[in-house]
């Protein structure tokens, strides 16, 4: 049975509240076992209403666990998304160090990844060779994803109702696709790799391939043909931005630390962020 528009709008609150805290808040399955991924698409889309009510403007959507790899560690064998909005996803200088604030980000933690920007709406249909004629930009950015479940113990509903994990996106200015160069572009997003460092040592390397095995298209592909039964509240369309998850592990991240990123097989240059 579908949730309530009075009882998603109340969970929405109580996670909106939450994050605007910086508090930790028990998981809502906790206390709602038959809370599934229905339910929690309701619960994001009143979030998402409210944030647009005070003035908030989505800008594009970021896919969660994309990466098969660290299925096992969260307990989520699936990917969610929901929408990214103008005071939490922000285009950085092309060079130089950028600086990142935590704010009241609840447990956050780091992951590098690609950006896709839409030129039109793509389908459900389409394999990854119509969908690279969507996309006009690619961009590399740092997305700090936050949990305002303790300890990052969750189920997959919980993930999808509390911003789909999203805290905020830095990302470098995107890099077009120019229509003859789409083949090359597809199969660079397949291939490439990224190199994770945390002030200045290596911690962790991640290859396309982590993307549901096929890198960022592969991703976007699945997020069309979710958003045909669980759209969010929100809708597909030219000028998005869509971040496809992380390449390499996420990383639990502290004020003060610098984070950067080397990316292998790709024209866009690595990312270096200081969080403060």
């Amino acid at each position: 049975m579908p949730l309530p528009a009075t009882e998603a709008g109340q969970v929405a609150e109580r996670i909106l509240a939450a994050a605007g805290r910086g508090e930790s808040i028990a998981p809502i399955s906790a206390s709602q076992p038959r809370f599934g991924l229905q339910e929690a698409y309701a619960v994001l889309s009143e979030v998402n209403r409210r944030r647009m009510a005070r003035g908030e403007r989505p800008v594009g959507w970021k896919i969660g666990f994309t990466n098969r790899t660290i299925w096992d560690e969260y307990d989520v064998h699936a990917p969610i998304w929901g929408p990214m909005f103008d005071t939490t996803a922000v285009e950085a200088p092309a060079e130089g160090e950028v600086a990142c604030p935590l704010g009241t980000l609840v447990e956050p933690r780091i992951e590098p990844e690609i950006a896709l920007r839409l030129a039109r709406t793509p389908g459900p249909d389409m394999d990854e060779t119509a969908l690279i004629g969507c996309v006009d930009a690619v961009a590399h950015g740092f997305e700090i994803v936050q949990s305002v479940f303790p300890g990052w113990r969750f189920a997959a509903s919980d993930t999808v109702a509390a911003f789909a994990l999203h805290g905020c996106y830095r990302h470098r200015p995107f890099v077009p696709v120019a229509p003859g160069e789409r083949a090359l572009w597809q199969e660079r997003l397949a291939t490439f790799s990224i190199t994770l460092f945390k002030d200045g040592v290596e911690i962790d390397r991640g290859v396309a391939d982590n993307v549901l095995g096929g890198g960022p298209l592969t991703a976007l592909a699945h997020l069309v043909r979710g958003l045909v039964d669980y759209p969010a509240g929100h809708t597909l369309g030219p000028g998005d931005i869509v971040t496809t998850g992380t390449v390499t592990r996420a990383f639990p991240v502290a004020k003060g630390e610098r984070w950067s990123t080397r990316i292998d097989g790709l024209p866009l240059g690595g990312m270096s962020m200081r969080l403060t």
